[in-house]
């Protein structure tokens, strides 16, 4: 079954651009087009939709904050905000609102392509130049967490490296089953309902060594 993509962009040329593309390759499909969040709000209860392309400046309000409603859904479509604004604010703002990729207008669309396929398999789409604007720029108090067992900080640094389940599984040698029950255990310690998130408090708190482009 091919990934059903909705497009969420106020600007005509750029959404019938994106859905042209998307719909030549061969595992991708443009269900539904909009321009405004109320109708990416209806879209999301009619259709069965897999990965969501969400602008942030929209004609009935900010989408970062729609990015928010989404977060009530039972089953959340995964979310990559495609945007002008190349700011740390809104970037990390989309984390927190639970997106899992954060990509420029400006990105080749190989690269849109790539963050569609990651985030649909499991991954954050949060190429290098951002993620590196992550660790030099998240500062702060840290609150206290329960401490992650050293296989979940394992689990945790490929999450960070951008692994799907089925990667953590064949690289520690266990079952997704059991990469699945770690990392909801990471969630529930870091207190985050998303990988993007845990990636940002991962970052955040230092919790792993080191961090690679999603793309490796």
């Amino acid at each position: 079954m091919p990934i059903r993509v909705l497009l969420c962009d106020d600007h005509q040329v750029l959404r019938d651009s994106l859905a042209y593309l998307c719909n030549e390759e061969p595992d991708m499909e443009v269900v539904a087009t909009c321009s405004r969040g109320s109708e990416l709000m209806s879209c999301v209860t009619e259709i069965p939709i897999d990965v969501i392309l969400l602008d942030i400046n929209l004609p009935d309000g900010n989408g970062i904050e729609f990015a928010e409603e989404l977060k009530n859904l039972q089953e959340r479509p995964k979310l990559i905000v495609l945007t002008m604004y190349n700011y740390d604010e809104y970037l990390f703002r989309a984390i927190r609102a639970g997106a899992d990729g954060y990509l420029l207008k400006d990105a080749p669309v190989s690269e849109v392509l790539a963050a569609i396929r990651a985030v649909h398999a499991g991954q954050s789409a949060l190429p290098a130049n951002l993620t590196q604007r992550l660790i030099q720029s998240v500062r702060g108090d840290l609150p206290t967490r329960e401490r992650l067992s050293p296989r979940e900080t394992e689990v945790l640094q490929l999450l960070v490296n951008g692994y799907s389940n089925k990667d953590i599984a064949g690289q520690l040698y266990i079952s997704e089953t059991t990469v699945k029950l770690h990392i909801s255990n990471i969630f529930r310690k870091l207190q985050v309902r998303s990988r993007s998130q845990a990636i940002l408090v991962a970052i955040r708190e230092g919790l792993v060594p080191h961090l690679l482009d999603y793309h490796e």
